[in-house]
C-alpha cells in the first residue's frame, strides 16, 4: 500500500455545467461587444473577457483549482514565462521607431 496522503476532490457535475454555461454566455458577450464601438477600449474589453474565460478553463476543466501546490506553481511559472516573452517582443516593437525601422 502507498503511504501517500492524497485527497481526491470530486467535483459535482453541476459545477461543470455552471462553468460551461458561463463560458457560452461569455462567448455571446464577446460577440455582442464586438459590435459595439468602444473606441480604444474594445481590445481591453475583449482581452478581459478572454482572460476570464481562459481562467475558468484552467481552474475547473484542467483541475488546477483543486490541484497540488506544484501544479499551481507550474501554471504560474508558465504564465510568468508567457508574460516575459510577450514583454520582450513588445519592447522590440515599441523601440523600432528609435532605430529608424518603419513600424507602427
Amino acid at each position: 500500500m502507498s503511504d501517500h496522503n492524497e485527497q481526491h476532490h470530486i467535483v459535482p457535475k453541476s459545477v461543470y455545467f455552471a462553468v460551461f454555461i458561463t463560458l457560452i454566455a461569455m462567448t455571446w458577450v464577446t460577440a455582442w461587444v464586438s459590435t459595439v464601438d468602444l473606441g480604444r477600449l474594445n481590445i481591453f474589453v475583449a482581452l478581459s473577457i478572454a482572460i476570464f474565460k481562459a481562467s475558468l478553463v484552467i481552474l475547473f476543466f484542467m483541475h488546477v483549482k483543486y490541484g497540488t501546490k506544484l501544479t499551481k506553481f507550474t501554471v504560474l511559472a508558465g504564465l510568468y514565462w508567457l508574460v516575459l516573452l510577450l514583454f520582450i517582443a513588445m519592447c522590440d516593437l515599441w523601440t523600432r521607431g528609435w532605430m529608424g525601422v518603419p513600424g507602427r
